[in-house]
């Protein structure tokens, strides 16, 4: 059986990290059968980064790459219609969703009007955690966004990177339906990934209220989480 290994749950979804939560939507969407572990320590991952998967002999990290072994393996057909123009919008949304992650993570661990609200919430929803373990993992993130780039910016700068990305998903999603169609495909799983970590965080950090200005990306959220919740 196909492992999911991904960081904890938080506020109702199943992966507070989104591109834990767009490898278990995937699985969900495409019925396949698996077991998920939670954990916060990556040093067993493949480059040291969650989410990764063991499939049989197999540990794959990377959420594209797991989607396509995933695709291959399985032979799976979720993709399967899209046309390559459809395939190229694919592809520039994974790489804005990219971006979107850099600020939704600032949001969390660096800005300090949420950081102590995110604290407060994972602990108490993952009470075996120490707080010294999250301080530890916020020390890392500083690095991370300072050699990144966006740990330079002003935090209004940050939000509005962010405003941005959200705005032109609204503006690629169709007004009924899936991204791509009246079926999701994997785009979907990656951007419900996103979305329903903001749409579903129970702090209004200037992503969610930007969210909840786009009813459609708002729908599409709920549509899917009802979809992999069953």
């Amino acid at each position: 059986m196909i492992t999911l290994y991904s960081y904890p749950e938080l506020f109702g979804v199943a992966d507070n990290n989104p591109y834990g939560l767009k490898i278990f939507a995937f699985l969900k969407l495409c019925k396949l059968q698996f077991r998920h572990e939670h954990i916060l320590d990556p040093k067993d991952a493949p480059r040291g980064q969650l989410p990764y998967i063991v499939d049989g002999d197999a540990h794959i990290g990377d959420s594209d790459a797991i989607v396509a072994h995933l695709i291959k393996k399985y032979g799976l057909r979720i993709d399967g219609g899209l046309t390559q123009a459809q395939r190229d919008t694919h592809l520039m949304i994974r790489r804005m969703l990219d971006d979107l992650y850099w600020v939704m993570s600032y949001s969390r661990w660096s800005d300090e009007r949420f950081w102590p609200q995110f604290r407060d919430a994972f602990l108490k929803a993952h009470p075996a955690v120490s707080p010294g373990v999250l301080e530890a993992a916020r020390t890392y993130n500083f690095q991370r966004y300072y050699y990144q780039g966006i740990g330079r910016y002003e935090p209004g700068a940050v939000y509005e990177r962010g405003a941005a990305d959200i705005e032109t998903l609204a503006n690629i999603k169709p007004s009924s339906g899936y991204f791509f169609g009246p079926e999701p495909t994997s785009i979907d799983a990656a951007v419900y990934g996103f979305i329903a970590n903001i749409y579903f965080y129970a702090i209004d950090t200037p992503l969610k209220v930007r969210v909840l200005s786009n009813p459609g990306l708002v729908n599409h959220c709920i549509d899917m989480h009802s979809a992999v919740s069953r």
